[in-house]
């Protein structure tokens, strides 16, 4: 297997080579260089693009920001990581737009080789080269224009409650993907994996929210017209359907509370790679919609012939670029095809495979020749068939109160 070719780039001396002795057991891992200036590091991608790029924030001249937004730019395809001691807000809120993580100085072997080989480890999951550039560019996903227009509302009245923000940036995916993002990928020094945006809202304050949402505006609008005919109210009631109901059968199968709230978490975020093709590519986005509901094949299988990926792949690879924890990560990647985890075990994936599979059987219950999308073969390895009756009955409870609301 190739290398994976890691470039390092800091302007202090002393700074590079304590990362050469730090990661020199790696060597036989990784391909790695190290150098001093952004210029210098453009020229090295130039010679041989790299995978990951590692890059210290504040640097002369070229500013590492600089520095990613153009690698962003020429290299879509390499994850773009910044390694920096500066911890003010103001280097922080510059770096949002092109950095995928921020580690802060010191940062010590095992964390930097987790989350570089991270970083690598995701090219597995999205092999379609094409599609990865595409999701490695995305700095935002779209938000609801309502919800949005709500949210800087209450964030410009004196009296804002933390309470009111984080219900309103918790009814849209696009808000909840990037607040994760953020507190996730230790851009505010928070050194735990966060999986729910109250906790997330709750860490980085009103202040913070306030500079992100209303001065970097890191939330965005979309043209509803210009998705695709992607419905971004109707994904987010399938999503937040899914997230309950994955929350209610892990808890079901009396799980520890990690896995009933890393479940819900990626229920919520399951199609959000939806989002991603959407925006990218919303001409082959409509022509494939209209191609599964004609076939009536899943739209996942029309995805994998025309992109050679699904929105599944899309999703995880954005998230996990993104910081976000791996549970989450492989519930989103394998729910549609959860015998491929290596996960052999009841997990947040069988909860969301299940969850969204039993909420597509009911939305579908009228159309008898629509297939569904359950693999019950995965289900009976697991030895929990005899379970379904009583998943069943949780989806069509959680249906039914979301449709008396």
């Amino acid at each position: 297997m190739d290398k994976k070719r890691i470039l390092f780039v800091d302007d202090e001396p002393n700074v590079l080579q304590a990362l050469r002795r730090m990661l020199r057991p790696l060597r036989k891992e990784w391909d790695m260089s190290f150098v001093d200036s952004g210029e210098e590091a453009l020229k090295a991608m130039a010679q041989q693009p790299c995978d990951v790029i590692v890059s210290d924030i504040r640097m002369p001249g070229m500013s590492g920001v600089e520095l990613l937004e153009k690698v962003r730019d020429q290299y879509p395809g390499t994850a773009r990581i910044a390694l920096s001691g500066q911890a003010d807000n103001e280097a922080i809120f510059a770096s949002v737009g092109p950095v995928h993580q921020f580690l802060s100085k010191p940062c010590d072997a095992e964390t930097l080789k987790v989350t570089v080989g991270r970083a690598c480890a995701l090219h597995q999951l999205l092999r379609a080269e094409k599609l990865r550039k595409l999701v490695a560019q995305t700095t935002a996903l779209p938000s609801q224009p309502a919800v949005y227009n709500d949210l800087v509302k209450a964030l410009q009245a004196p009296d804002v409650s933390l309470r009111v923000v984080q219900e309103l940036i918790a009814r849209d995916i696009g808000m909840t993907t990037k607040v994760l993002q953020l507190v996730n990928s230790a851009f505010f020094g928070i050194r735990q994996h966060i999986s729910s945006v109250s906790q997330a809202v709750n860490l980085l304050g009103l202040d913070i929210i306030k500079a992100l949402v209303i001065s970097l505006r890191i939330f965005e609008q979309f043209d509803p017209q210009k998705l695709g005919g992607l419905s971004l109210d109707a994904l987010f009631d399938h999503s937040m359907t899914v997230g309950a109901a994955a929350k209610q059968i892990a808890r079901a199968e009396k799980t520890e509370r990690p896995v009933a709230d890393d479940g819900f978490m990626a229920g919520i975020l399951h199609d959000v790679g939806k989002l991603i093709i959407a925006v990218r590519l919303p001409e082959e986005y409509k022509k494939m919609r209209l191609a599964s509901a004609k076939s009536n094949m899943p739209l996942h299988v029309i995805e994998q012939k025309v992109l050679g990926a699904t929105h599944a792949e899309a999703g995880a690879y954005l998230l996990g670029l993104w910081g976000l924890p791996n549970n989450i990560v492989e519930a989103v990647a394998f729910h549609h095809q959860p015998a491929h985890s290596m996960t052999k075990a009841f997990s947040s994936l069988t909860a969301v495979h299940a969850a969204n599979a039993l909420v597509h059987d009911a939305d579908a219950e009228n159309e008898t020749d629509t297939p569904s999308l359950l693999d019950t073969s995965y289900v009976d390895a697991l030895g929990l068939s005899h379970r379904l009756e009583d998943w069943r009955g949780i989806v069509s409870d959680v249906v039914d109160r979301k449709e008396e609301q």
